[in-house]
């Protein structure tokens, strides 16, 4: 296994729709998710998507909340390709954000409370799951970057966006929730 370059905020790969895979289980994309995994844990990742590390794929792969875990002694982390959401729910809510693409920064980001999302594991299974809370953020921050999207363009207030030390410092204290 190997740890890939991320890819930083101003790289066109961040900013296109990711191409589907088309063939599985392939050994290529096996690797790659491999790779991905040990890359989100070395830079202490909770989700990562393909056009990050520089490869235009529906790819992602994220780690399951600690109260959804099996064996809460244990990392678990899920690789879907070609995922889709099913459905969104209201409320909508806001949440502070980082990404391993924008390093040092985080946003107020608002995003759905509960998902039905669905994808292939890497030999082609399907996956269907009903995610609420940071499971949902998560998947949902990593489904936009395989659309091009970074969560700064989802910002719930202009202003709240900035160096993760600054933000912590004059943000976390206040009424963030606007």
């Amino acid at each position: 296994m190997s740890i890939l370059k991320i890819a930083k905020l101003g790289h066109p790969v961040l900013q296109k729709k990711a191409s589907l895979v088309d063939k599985l289980p392939d050994p290529n994309i096996k690797k790659l998710i491999q790779d991905m995994t040990e890359t989100m844990l070395e830079y202490n990742g909770i989700g990562l998507a393909a056009p990050q590390v520089h490869v235009s794929k529906q790819v992602m792969i994220l780690r399951i909340p600690d109260e959804e875990k099996k064996d809460n002694n244990s990392i678990e982390i899920m690789a879907l390709i070609n995922p889709k959401i099913l459905k969104t729910f209201e409320p909508i809510e806001n949440d502070w954000e980082g990404c391993l693409s924008i390093p040092h920064m985080l946003g107020l980001v608002k995003r759905f409370s509960r998902i039905i999302y669905e994808g292939l594991d890497m030999n082609g299974n399907a996956i269907k799951k009903e995610a609420t809370g940071i499971h949902a953020r998560i998947f949902q921050h990593e489904f936009d970057h395989l659309n091009g999207i970074l969560y700064i363009y989802r910002l719930a207030n202009n202003k709240a966006f900035g160096f993760e030390n600054e933000i912590k410092k004059y943000w976390k204290d206040i009424n963030e929730k606007e």
